[in-house]
């Protein structure tokens, strides 16, 4: 991790488009009023999302903040919640696919949680390729944010609802040293065991079932992110509009490589709005060993998807 660096403004950040620079803005002005919802907004609020996730009172508190406020956004046409069933039309512009608080079941017990917030040009279900940036925030012990356009990753620091650069320019690793691997391991596929027996004797394990804090794991140390299908999921858990696009997205803008068995996440055919897929994310090294044993054909290391088919 940097340390505090110039405003956002400076120019060895990645460019920002204006529409994106509001929307990161936004995001961080709303940051003081979620992490008081964590503490007054914590019990079960007996209904359920699309996916049939039971809502905390904190999910939809920070679903309803973010609509209000990304709604208004005259450069905003379209938003779609994970917790909500449709997109709802609020002007004309960019769509936006948010995860308002990732891992919200870790503030029973006080871990890490985020929001995610894909930024897609194009009528939602969209691809991977539709992306003109993509946002996390990580509500640790402090509050940043990793922030990808097509000209890179900036990391920042939350404060006061404002931000500061920590690292002008966020790239992977080629190797790095840790792993994160979601999933009950009995139910994992084989060739993917095989593949985290290899990983794990040489790689430290950093797992905390909050997205957002086990990537965030990734860029800041390198290493390698997963969350494979699974025998009773076999098309995965997580949300290619919400979770695996945007972050897919942010780790190859980062200089590393995205995987969801066949292709590139951002390769995938959007379906539905709701539509899961596994995901496998991280630095050069470990992604190429990872689709290699899984038996795909890999792109060399050092040459990301953005650069290069995949096989």
């Amino acid at each position: 991790m940097g340390t505090p660096g110039p405003r956002s403004n400076d120019s060895r950040t990645a460019a920002e488009p204006a529409c994106i620079t509001t929307i990161v803005d936004t995001v961080a002005s709303i940051v003081p009023k979620l992490r008081t919802a964590f503490e007054t907004h914590r019990s079960y609020e007996s209904e359920y999302n699309p996916s049939g996730e039971e809502m905390l009172a904190a999910d939809v508190y920070a679903d309803e903040l973010l609509e209000s406020r990304l709604g208004n956004l005259d450069c905003i046409g379209t938003y779609a919640s994970e917790e909500r069933a449709d997109p709802i039309q609020v002007g004309s512009g960019l769509s936006v696919a948010v995860d308002p608080l990732d891992g919200s079941s870790n503030l029973g017990s006080n871990n890490g949680v985020g929001t995610i917030v894909g930024i897609y040009d194009g009528t939602l279900p969209a691809s991977g390729h539709d992306l003109v940036g993509a946002m996390y925030v990580l509500y640790g012990p402090t509050t940043t944010a990793m922030v990808a356009t097509d000209d890179g990753v900036t990391e920042y620091l939350l404060s006061d609802g404002d931000r500061e650069v920590l690292t002008p320019s966020v790239s992977l690793p080629e190797t790095g040293t840790v792993y994160g691997f979601g999933g009950p391991v009995p139910e994992w596929p084989s060739a993917f065991r095989r593949y985290a027996m290899s990983v794990q004797r040489r790689l430290k394990r950093r797992y905390g079932g909050a997205l957002v804090a086990d990537v965030n794991q990734v860029l800041s140390h390198g290493g390698v992110f997963a969350y494979p299908s699974l025998e009773t999921r076999p098309s995965g858990k997580l949300r290619l509009q919400f979770e695996a696009n945007p972050i897919a997205y942010i780790v190859e803008q980062a200089d590393g490589l995205s995987y969801q068995g066949s292709t590139s996440i951002l390769e995938t055919e959007p379906k539905r709005l709701h539509q899961r897929t596994p995901l496998f994310v991280g630095s050069p090294d470990p992604l190429a060993e990872l689709i290699e044993t899984m038996g795909g054909r890999s792109t060399p290391p050092t040459i990301t998807t953005r650069h290069s088919p995949w096989g």
